[in-house]
């Protein structure tokens, strides 16, 4: 069995008679957007989609502009391309940062009309001088042409900054309307690579609305409640996969996998 992937989770599951808060991640809730069968067979059965592989340059990516920005925020001064794209804004100095932006930490909020512990692990904060903060976070690719974050596959982009600044208000603070994409586009118009990627870095304002996502929780929750299996989504390519699967088992009299 590969040792990235367990078929039958027994832990962190929903159980409809257990009072306690259960915790659900940002990733999750988009999971549920993306299909409400695939996240009732991960967070209620155990069964979830087999992991994808971790981008390391992206992480790498991650963990340098961060740096960057820290060097700027113990300064409180603002960062060369704030400047250059015209943000009056200064990265955000708060004592819970460092475990904001931490995986499996993050923002966190009870939420109690559904008692779900909601959490978040942001990428950055910026503040500007009306002591608004803004939620960053940064993007990194590859590709000919501009970037963008309209693209309806970066659905789940925007709804991550809006998860964020949901997140930070239930947290107490004053949040802009507007967050911001640090994007890297790897350069591929090099002559040589000598050992090192080139980047474009481009600063991509976007306007959230965090409105959908109160209404979104006690959906969740009315999905994990649910004694039977939930529609899946039209569009998902797991649930294809698993009925493909399904019926060419059935089609050859197997109703499993015989090793």
């Amino acid at each position: 069995m590969s040792r990235f992937y367990n078929p039958q989770r027994t832990r962190n599951l929903y159980d409809p008679t257990d009072d306690r808060p259960f915790r659900i991640s940002r990733s999750k809730i988009d999971l549920f957007l993306e299909c409400p069968l695939c996240f009732y067979l991960d967070r209620r059965l155990g069964v979830g989609r087999p992991p994808g592989f971790p981008f390391k340059l992206n992480s790498a990516v991650d963990a340098l502009l961060k740096k960057e920005f820290d060097i700027h925020r113990a300064k409180r001064r603002r960062h060369p391309i704030m400047e250059t794209y015209g943000i009056d804004a200064i990265p955000f100095e708060h004592a819970s940062m460092d475990e904001w932006r931490e995986n499996f930490k993050g923002v966190k909020y009870h939420h109690g009309p559904t008692n779900l512990v909601v959490t978040g692990a942001v990428d950055d904060l910026w503040v500007n001088p009306d002591r608004e903060v803004l939620v960053v976070d940064y993007k990194s690719t590859s590709k000919d042409g501009e970037v963008t974050i309209d693209a309806d596959w970066q659905i789940g982009y925007r709804r991550q900054m809006e998860v964020y600044q949901w997140l930070l208000r239930r947290n107490g603070l004053t949040v802009s309307d507007t967050g911001y994409f640090v994007y890297c586009n790897g350069r591929t118009d090099r002559e040589a690579f000598d050992g090192k990627l080139e980047f474009d870095v481009t600063v991509l304002p976007y306007s959230g609305d965090d409105a959908w996502v109160e209404p979104t929780l006690h959906e969740i929750v009315a999905c994990l409640k649910t004694p039977g299996l939930p529609t899946e989504a039209t569009d998902c390519d797991y649930c294809a996969y698993r009925r493909a699967v399904a019926a060419q088992e059935a089609a050859s009299g197997r109703s499993q996998r015989q090793t």
